[in-house]
């Protein structure tokens, strides 16, 4: 009876405990990169923070959607997907804007229209415009949209399209892991960053494997953690390793740089 006579409280509170945990899925993710564009608008200094973190976030999440099509999850993590893409274009918008500031003169490289060596790997995604990186994100997304509403009846196809999607967004530290591993360093890299990612992508794993997520986001969700900690623990090691360095103007690498 007097489990019964709290129900008006709780049944609330539990509302309310899952409608916080959903916000906090999909906005979380963007939280870390709201300093990074505040430094970079503050600073017009954009050299701490790789646009390619943008790029393979873009891809992931696009991918995540398109998987959505062919196997329905948490609504949470597909909105979560359309406001990364969204703040993943803000500060490309930004990024673009500052080093076209610094680079007048020079010779304006386009996805589209411009000069065919744009494409290599030496200037893809180096783009003068931001327009230019809207139009190759539209292009990818149409193709591959196009190819998934042709395969949407291939469950292997669409269990393959999850797993891509998650995995690429897990694979976002690795670059930097590498760099940290090759400079035997983790200089300019911000701690408090990190710290960050780890934090919320434990909370992510466990917003998964709490809400019956599919396979493929809790075993990707898992395997960003122990990059995370990697990540730390490389800081950890190297800080005891070398000497305490001169102090020094250093842009933050305040993102998983490739």
């Amino acid at each position: 009876m007097e489990a019964e006579g709290l129900d008006w409280l709780l049944v609330p509170l539990q509302r309310l405990a899952s409608w916080a945990a959903a916000g906090a899925m999909v906005f979380g993710g963007v939280v870390p990169y709201i300093p990074q564009y505040r430094d970079i608008r503050r600073s017009q200094n954009a050299d701490g923070f790789s646009t390619h973190v943008c790029l393979v976030l873009l891809v992931a999440n696009i991918l995540r959607i398109l998987f959505w099509f062919g196997r329905h999850f948490e609504s949470p993590l597909l909105w979560q997907s359309v406001v990364m893409i969204l703040a993943m274009l803000l500060m490309l918008r930004l990024c673009t804007e500052v080093h076209a500031a610094g680079e007048l003169g020079l010779k304006r490289r386009a996805f589209s229209g411009g000069d065919c060596t744009d494409l290599d790997p030496q200037h893809f995604w180096r783009w003068s415009s931001f327009w230019d990186y809207v139009q190759c994100v539209v292009a990818f997304t149409g193709v591959a949209g196009y190819v998934t509403y042709l395969s949407l009846d291939s469950v292997l196809f669409v269990e393959t399209l999850g797993f891509l999607a998650v995995l690429t967004e897990a694979m976002l530290g690795v670059p930097q892991l590498y760099r940290n591993h090759q400079n035997r360093s983790t200089e300019g890299m911000s701690i408090k960053m990190v710290v960050m990612w780890t934090s919320g992508d434990t909370f992510k794993t466990a917003y998964f494997l709490l809400n019956g997520a599919p396979l493929q986001f809790s075993v990707c969700g898992l395997l960003q953690v122990l990059v995370d900690l990697a990540i730390l623990g490389q800081a950890y090691t190297f800080a005891r390793q070398s000497p305490k360095p001169t102090l020094h103007a250093v842009h933050p690498a305040s993102a998983k740089a490739l």
